[in-house]
């Protein structure tokens, strides 16, 4: 696992007068987010995508030529090498009217040009490798992408997220709806790209989820992180006691 910092949260705070919270995830680290609906660890995940400002502190990503660079919005994010896969494929992941190549590029239509137009060959070529990757089973590029299951339509998001080339992922409940053996797919691929070195940043409504996945577990409890736990201390009981503010 990678030892280089890639994304820093410093003296971040969720809400006025919450407790603030620094942290440093490296690239090749898997964090997990957990927590009882509504306590903070999507408001977090969302700070560290630029789509909502901290209330205090700040969030900068290390960038390729050593400089810490600010994420101050979405946009910045992007830039910066960080990709977000949000939590409703269906309300804010998808364009239900596109097709699945479309849906695949709508990110990352830039790579596509040469000599100034768009090439079809080129965007089959990159949809293509990242089907493979991910394995995503769709009848053709060019079919509506409502025609693919649920599990798949993810797949498509992620490889869209994957397109950007990201140093830092943050998926926000990713196998919500999808089944068992998707479920494990998108678990070999997210171990896979720690393995290359990215940092991911997994929100997960289930807590064996993140067990499986995870290097370490931030628990948000009342827009505060309550515990912070790795290695052996990670298990079902103490992230539920955290969960609720009891001891372990």
């Amino acid at each position: 696992m990678s030892d280089r910092t890639v994304l820093h949260i410093d003296g971040v705070g969720l809400k006025p007068g919450s407790a603030r919270t620094s942290q440093t995830i490296a690239g090749g680290e898997i964090v997990g987010l957990a927590g009882l609906d509504g306590h903070g660890q999507e408001t977090f995940l969302k700070m560290l995508a630029g789509l909502e400002a901290p209330s205090a502190g700040a969030i900068s990503i290390d960038t390729a030529a050593g400089r810490r660079v600010p994420v101050t919005g979405f946009r910045k994010a992007v830039a910066s090498g960080i990709a977000y896969l949000p939590r409703d494929r269906r309300a804010t992941g998808i364009f239900p009217t596109q097709s699945v190549l479309d849906n695949f590029a709508i990110s990352t239509v830039g790579k596509d040009a040469r000599i100034g137009l768009i090439s079809t060959a080129e965007r089959r070529r990159r949809y293509e490798t990242f089907r493979e990757k991910l394995s995503i089973l769709a009848p053709r590029p060019d079919a509506a992408i409502t025609t693919l299951s649920g599990g798949n339509q993810q797949k498509v998001l992620l490889a869209r997220a994957l397109a950007l080339e990201p140093k830092v992922l943050l998926l926000n409940d990713p196998t919500r709806g999808v089944d068992v053996a998707t479920r494990h797919v998108l678990y070999d691929v997210f171990r896979g790209l720690a393995a290359e070195g990215m940092a991911l940043v997994i929100l997960s409504s289930e807590i064996e989820e993140i067990l499986v996945l995870c290097h370490r577990v931030l628990v948000f409890r009342e827009h505060e992180v309550a515990a912070e736990m790795s290695g052996a201390a990670m298990t079902t009981d103490a992230v539920i006691a955290a969960m609720f503010g009891r001891a372990a």
